[in-house]
């Protein structure tokens, strides 16, 4: 009986495992429609009585202002071209924030692991998401280029309620298309993913102008994303 239970579980972990590269395998050429983020969130909308709103386009990376990838790199991920999924030097000042603060905690994730998260895991603080984050995020970071990272984390993040991705976000905040968004639009953006169903780029206040500024200036030293060759 337990040599039969084992059988199935070997069974089980191996058609995952298999499944997860898969998943990766694909999702570095078909565009991500759809996420778990996106699901969970029109649950919550349904639970709440709400109407449910999902509005989400996605883009090609050349169809994006050249000012995004620099806004959200100066915001949440100065690194990132440089390391390799985790940016170690960021958990390390994270945690010792953490330490020696009563304040909510800060996180130290990259867009890397943000990316994985969003595309293919739930959301919560468990043990189990954050060690299948690191999975995901090593499967991505070793299949896809950073170009592709960069691209679906520009097209899958939350960026608003009911709002995913920045094409969605430059129609419904600013009126225009992704490749028309200013650089100040993109800073804005940029500055309210911490939390983007408490901060609005479509109706910000001075705390977000303030953030816009600070971003803006980070801008200045981060030269444009480079094109995948």
């Amino acid at each position: 009986m337990i040599k039969k239970i084992l059988k199935i579980f070997r069974l089980v972990v191996g058609l995952l495992f298999v499944s997860s590269i898969l998943s990766v395998v694909i999702y570095r050429f078909v565009p991500v429609v759809f996420t778990p983020l996106m699901l969970s969130r029109c649950f919550e909308q349904m639970r709440n009585g709400e109407d449910i709103k999902l509005y989400h386009s996605w883009v090609s990376l050349k169809e994006i202002s050249p000012y995004m990838p620099v806004a959200v790199i100066a915001s949440e991920d100065q690194r990132f071209l440089y390391h390799h999924g985790f940016d170690y030097k960021a958990i390390e000042q994270a945690a010792k924030e953490n330490l020696n603060s009563s304040k909510r905690l800060r996180g130290g994730s990259t867009i890397s692991q943000q990316t994985a998260k969003n595309v293919f895991l739930w959301q919560g603080r468990s043990w189990i998401r954050k060690g299948l984050e690191a999975y995901f995020t090593f499967l991505i970071e070793t299949m896809w280029s950073k170009q592709r990272i960069m691209e679906v984390y520009l097209n899958s993040i939350e960026m608003g309620n009911g709002i995913y991705g920045v094409q969605a976000v430059a129609k419904h905040h600013f009126g225009v298309e992704a490749k028309d968004l200013s650089r100040s639009n993109c800073a804005l953006i940029a500055a309210t993913l911490p939390n983007p169903r408490r901060f609005s780029s479509k109706s910000p206040g001075p705390y977000m102008y303030k953030r816009m500024k600070q971003i803006e200036r980070q801008m200045l030293f981060i030269k444009l994303f480079p094109k995948e060759h």
